[in-house]
C-alpha cells in the first residue's frame, strides 16, 4: 500500500470517527447509567436505557449527535448480536438430551406463529406479529433488537421495536415474580420447575434471578433451556430475512420495477453468532474471553436499546394503544400453556 493511500485512509477513518464519536459517546454515556440504575433497584437494564435515551431525545434531532446515534441503533446493535452467541455451547444443549431441544423448537415456533396470526386477526402487519412473538418466544429485548435488524427500513419499525422492548421488559419482570409462585402452586420438582422457568420468561437476565432464588438446580436447568431458546435467533431471523426479501420482490412486481437483489439468507450478524457459538463450543477460548466477551455484548445491546430511545417520542409509544398490549400479554400467556402442556406431555412430574 502506497504512502499517499494510507495517509487517505486514515484521514477517511479520522473524518468518519469525527462525525459519528458526538452521538456514540452520548449513547455510552446513556448505556452505563442505565446499568448503574438496573444494578441499584433490580430492575431491567433495556427498560432503564430505553427510558433514560428518551428522555434525551432532542439529542437524536440536534446535528452533531445524529449520525453516532443512528449508527448505535444499527451497527452497534448488530454487534452485540453477534457476540451473544458466546453464551451458548454445543455441550450444554447436548447436556439436556433431545426431548427439551424438541420442546423449545417446538415452543418458539408455535408462538411466533401464534403472535403472526393474532397480529393480522388484530389488524397489525405480519411483520409485528413475528417481532413481538420472537421477543417472547425467544429471549425478551435482545430478540427483539435482533430480529428488527433484520426487517426493511420502515418508518413504523423503531417504533413497533420500541414498544415491543417496552412491553417485552414489563411482562419478563412480572413473570419472574410470579412464575415461581406458579411452579410452586404445579407442584413441579426442581428439574421441571427449572425448565418451565428457563422456557417461559423472556429476558435471560429475569431467567437467571427467577431459576436461582429457587435453588441452584432449578437456575442451572432453567438457564441452559433459556439458551436453547436463545439460540432459535438463527432461524428465526433467517425467516424474517426471507420475509423481507419477499415483501419487497411483491412491491417491486406491484410497482414494475426491477426485482430487488436476493439478500444472503442469514445477515453477516446472524453468521458471526453461528461462528461465536461454535468457537465457545469447541472450549478453546479462555474463560475470561467468554465472559468479557459476554460484557461487551450487552454494553452494546443496552448503547443500542438507549440510542433507539433517543430516536423516539413518547407521544409515538402512547399512540399505540391498548391492542399491541393485548396481542403480547396473550403471546405470553399462550408460550407458558404450551410450555406446561409439553411437559405433560413429556412426563413432566412434580413432588407432591
Amino acid at each position: 500500500m502506497s504512502g499517499a493511500m494510507r495517509v487517505g485512509m486514515i484521514d477517511g477513518w479520522k473524518d468518519r470517527w469525527s462525525q459519528l464519536s458526538p452521538g456514540l459517546v452520548i449513547s455510552a454515556i446513556v448505556a452505563v447509567a442505565a446499568m448503574f440504575l438496573a444494578k441499584h433497584y433490580g430492575a431491567p437494564v433495556m427498560l432503564f436505557a430505553l427510558l433514560l435515551g428518551m428522555a434525551v431525545n432532542f439529542l437524536s434531532q440536534e446535528g452533531r449527535c445524529k449520525p453516532g446515534i443512528e449508527f448505535t441503533a444499527r451497527q452497534v446493535l448488530r454487534w452485540g448480536v453477534a457476540l451473544l452467541g458466546l453464551k451458548i455451547t454445543a455441550a450444554q444443549v447436548q447436556a439436556m438430551g433431545w426431548q427439551p431441544v424438541v420442546m423449545v423448537v417446538v415452543a418458539v415456533v408455535v408462538t411466533i406463529a401464534f403472535g403472526i396470526v393474532m397480529a393480522r386477526v388484530m389488524g397489525f402487519r405480519p411483520f409485528f406479529g413475528l417481532l413481538t412473538g420472537g421477543a417472547v418466544g425467544i429471549c425478551g429485548a435482545s430478540a427483539a433488537l435482533a430480529i428488527s435488524a433484520a426487517f426493511p427500513q420502515h418508518p413504523q419499525r423503531e417504533r413497533a421495536t420500541l414498544f415491543t422492548v417496552i412491553g417485552v421488559s414489563t411482562l419478563s419482570t412480572l413473570a419472574m415474580v410470579m412464575y415461581p409462585m406458579v411452579v410452586r402452586l404445579l407442584g413441579l420438582d426442581a428439574l421441571n420447575a427449572g425448565f418451565f422457568l428457563g422456557g417461559t420468561i423472556h429476558d435471560v437476565a429475569q431467567v437467571v434471578g427467577a431459576g436461582y432464588s429457587m435453588g441452584s438446580e432449578t437456575g442451572d436447568a432453567a438457564t441452559v433451556v433459556k439458551l436453547m431458546r436463545v439460540a432459535m435467533l438463527v432461524p428465526v431471523i433467517a425467516f424474517a430475512a426471507w420475509m423481507t426479501h419477499r415483501q419487497q420482490a411483491q412491491q417491486a412486481s406491484a410497482e414494475g420495477s426491477p426485482k430487488p437483489q436476493r439478500p444472503s439468507l442469514l445477515p453477516w450478524f446472524v453468521v458471526m453468532f453461528v461462528v461465536m457459538m461454535v468457537i465457545n463450543s469447541l472450549g478453546v477460548l479462555p474463560k475470561f474471553v467468554v465472559s468479557a466477551g459476554n460484557e461487551v455484548s450487552q454494553g452494546f445491546l443496552v448503547a443500542s436499546m438507549a440510542a433507539i430511545g433517543m430516536k423516539t417520542h413518547l407521544k409515538d409509544v402512547l399512540s399505540v394503544g391498548w391492542r399491541p398490549v393485548v396481542l403480547m400479554v396473550l403471546e405470553t400467556m399462550f408460550l407458558a400453556i404450551v410450555i406446561y402442556g409439553l411437559m405433560q406431555m413429556g412426563g413432566a412430574h412434580g413432588h407432591g
